[in-house]
């Protein structure tokens, strides 16, 4: 059993709250692909334990570090987003998971790799299609001012993309 401070875990990198309390959004716990750390994935699932998060979503096109959620005792839910080809239905599928789960009063976790214009994108988009936000120019504006940073091409693009598929439902 761990001791000391790292029984609480440590937090995933960039972790940012879109609905405090309700839904963040981070990288991939543990990191990156290309610098992924088993210990440092552990202690980052341990913290979303440990501070109440009832599922992990990924939206990585690969089943990476599911088990380890479950290990953890933590539930996880696998929505690929890939970053080519049509988006409806698998953002449609994420943005009406995501909404059931929020609704039920869960704790939500979403990541993909890294935290980036296309997660960034993803997620302001979820606020477009749940009628939060109204079109492309107002979820850029807050996207930017909520992750404090421009939104590049990918992210406009997905923005964009989104209000398209939320005007013709």
């Amino acid at each position: 059993m761990m001791k000391g401070k790292w029984a609480a875990g440590i937090p995933p990198r960039h972790l940012t709250w879109v609905l405090p309390e309700v839904l963040a959004v981070s990288e991939r716990p543990g990191g990156q692909a290309t610098t992924h750390r088993r210990v440092r994935r552990q202690e980052e699932v341990i913290w979303l334990r440990e501070n109440g998060f009832d599922v992990v979503i990924s939206i990585l096109t690969s089943p990476q570090n599911l088990s380890a959620y479950a290990d953890l005792g933590i539930e996880s839910s696998h929505l690929p987003v890939p970053a080519h080809g049509d988006l409806a239905e698998p953002l449609a599928h994420l943005y009406q998971e995501l909404g059931d789960r929020i609704r039920a009063g869960q704790r939500v976790l979403l990541h993909h790799d890294e935290l980036g214009d296309w997660v960034i994108g993803i997620t302001a988009g979820f606020f477009i299609w749940n009628g939060r936000l109204d079109g492309a120019p107002q979820a850029t504006s807050v996207a930017e001012q909520l992750f404090g940073r421009q939104l590049g091409p990918q992210g406009r693009a997905v923005i964009v993309t989104v209000a398209d598929l939320s005007a013709k439902r």
